[in-house]
């Protein structure tokens, strides 16, 4: 197998970020919305826990609570979450005429998937535990912000997310860095889907693309507005409609200004958080670089998963759907834990030369221990979000971070 160092790449990586020159992209997902700065951190559930909080609320009502459980058996508790279950309740609304699935008619479908979906928007509504416990100061997404506010470059940064959350909006006004997301206006604020089409509009503003809606959106008269949330808020559901609500607006043109955003020259878009899940997006993203275009994809893909207590398994595998696509574009860099896709080929990591002094490396890769001999391997960290952010500090002058030049 192909031994990547760990250390050149990074290196490489750095260079990317540092440059002046070059177009600078996040894609972020859901991940990036469970990192934490420090125990003290608010952030929104995992999906599991998500899952069982849904679960627990609708369960409530007699009815949901038996259509819930047989729909669970009818999923597989392997694959039962809140993705799957919404997607079955979609579906069979639209099936079921004037019947009865699951001893719901269409009625009780149509009041389920309401519920759902507004306790989707109650979970991921962090931000207002976050503002009433003066928790700002420990968000990661704060750090995030400081170092977008002090990187100095040509162009303005771009930031892609598919969260609904506002803990984006959070770090980048707490640190005072101008963005734009789309919406003009103070009292009714619109969405003028003419400036995502137009690359120069704003231009020396930070860029904040919310692709599968926000808390707070609303279609009012043929108008999304930027109001109070609640049920009615517009969002890219976690279901089966999620590539046909994708091709509406306004995410259509958020998912235009992705390609041509991947289409210019000297652009790099890092990925974090997302985990290639969404087809519409994965589209996007593999036509854009199939096109004459110089972009590059770097993605810090998230593959730690707890097998046992103390025991982990990394999933970034040859028959990865992810690394399957890496391998076919060279465009296209995957960086996980334990391997990587880099220029089609699939390795390991490995640091070549004996590092003296782990704290040379601590800020991107953890050695494994062995009291026997040097090895060389070891996990890189960076797919983790808050290891990611802390990465970028230490680029900042004065942060105390190591230059790797003394690598």
């Amino acid at each position: 197998m192909e031994k990547f160092d760990p250390v050149e790449y990074v290196r490489g990586l750095k260079q990317l970020l540092v440059s002046d020159k070059k177009r600078i992209g996040f894609l972020f997902g859901a991940g990036t919305s469970l990192a934490k700065k420090n125990k003290n951190s608010i952030t929104v559930p995992v999906i599991k826990e998500m899952t069982n909080i849904v679960v627990k609320e609708l369960s409530k009502k007699s009815e949901f609570e038996t259509a819930i459980k047989q729909i669970r058996i009818e999923i597989g508790e392997e694959k039962f979450n809140i993705e799957s279950f919404l997607s079955n309740v979609e579906s069979k609304k639209n099936i079921i005429g004037t019947g009865t699935l699951n001893g719901l008619d269409r009625k009780g479908f149509d009041e389920l998937i309401r519920k759902t979906k507004q306790q989707i928007i109650n979970i991921v509504s962090v931000h207002k535990k976050i503002v009433e416990n003066e928790a700002i100061k420990d968000l990661i997404h704060v750090d995030f912000a400081e170092w977008i506010g002090r990187a100095d470059r040509k162009y303005p940064v771009e930031i892609f997310t598919t969260n609904y959350d506002y803990l984006f909006e959070l770090g980048l006004e707490n640190k005072s860095i101008p963005y734009y997301d789309g919406f003009t206006g103070s009292f009714n604020p619109f969405f003028y889907s003419d400036s995502i089409e137009n690359m120069k509009f704003l231009p020396n503003q930070t860029k904040l693309w919310k692709i599968h809606g926000s808390l707070g959106w609303k279609l009012e008269d043929k108008k999304v507005l930027r109001k109070d949330s609640s049920h009615e808020d517009i969002l890219i559901y976690p279901s089966v409609l999620k590539y046909d609500n994708s091709r509406k607006l306004p995410y259509i043109s958020l998912m235009d200004r992705l390609s041509n955003f991947l289409k210019q020259p000297d652009t790099i878009l890092i990925v974090s958080g997302y985990s290639f899940g969404d087809e519409h997006i994965n589209e996007r993203i593999l036509t854009a670089l199939n096109s004459h275009t110089n972009a590059h994809v770097f993605v810090l893909f998230y593959d730690k998963r707890l097998i046992r207590d103390g025991q982990y398994q990394y999933t970034l595998t040859e028959d990865s759907n992810i690394v399957k696509l890496a391998m076919e574009n060279s465009k296209l860099t995957v960086l996980g834990g334990k391997n990587a896709v880099i220029g089609s080929t699939y390795g390991e990591w490995v640091i070549k030369r004996q590092i003296e002094e782990e704290s040379e490396i601590e800020n991107f890769y953890k050695l494994d221990k062995n009291e026997d001999s040097w090895t060389g391997q070891g996990e890189l960290v960076l797919s983790d979000f808050s290891k990611f952010v802390k990465f970028l500090q230490s680029m900042i002058l004065g942060s105390g971070g190591v230059e790797f030049s003394e690598l």
